[in-house]
């Protein structure tokens, strides 16, 4: 792993351990987490394959990331602040869930290039997928479905309980 992708995962894992206190969200808070996994997508993402069963694998791993996310997303508190402004409080469950989520692809990133790498390639041949780029679209695709569904079913939540301020904070309330 480079050091940027050691930063990628590290700044994500800091997310919701920030969020363990609570964080307001709006801004930074709200935002940071989609411009990651959108810088990430943008510099390893170049295409999703689709021989073999290269498609099957990036879908697996968009899969994944989609529950994790949704499930992080459900256990994770959400309420008004005194502003009226949906702060969000992670629990000790969606906290374990993210840190599955970056740890797996840290865990595989690491076993790849450290001895994993023949065994992968065996499971690959044997399974028909045809090309590395489908371990990084699974992984890419799965990082980016984990973000994207926690932090809609958050902006879903927050503004669901009447905070108008979550997705136009400079208009207020309507």
């Amino acid at each position: 792993m480079t050091l940027t992708e050691y930063l990628l995962n590290g700044l994500l894992v800091l997310v919701v351990v920030r969020q363990l206190r609570g964080k307001r969200l709006a801004g930074a808070n709200l935002y940071l987490p989609l411009a990651l996994v959108a810088y990430a997508a943008f510099r390893f993402l170049h295409s999703v394959p689709t021989a073999g069963n290269d498609l099957w694998l990036a879908l697996t791993g968009a899969a994944i990331g989609l529950v994790l996310g949704t499930v992080c997303g459900l256990y994770t508190r959400v309420y008004p602040d005194h502003d009226g402004v949906p702060f969000a409080r992670a629990t000790a469950v969606a906290a374990a869930l993210w840190i599955v989520g970056v740890g797996s692809r840290i865990a595989f990133s690491l076993y790849a290039q450290h001895g994993g790498g023949p065994s992968i390639i065996r499971f690959s041949a044997q399974h028909h997928i045809t090309t590395s780029q489908a371990w990084v679209a699974a992984l890419v695709l799965m990082a980016l479905t984990e973000v994207v569904s926690r932090t809609a079913i958050l902006v879903a939540r927050g503004y669901g309980r009447g905070a108008s301020s979550l997705v136009w904070p400079a208009i207020g309330s309507r």
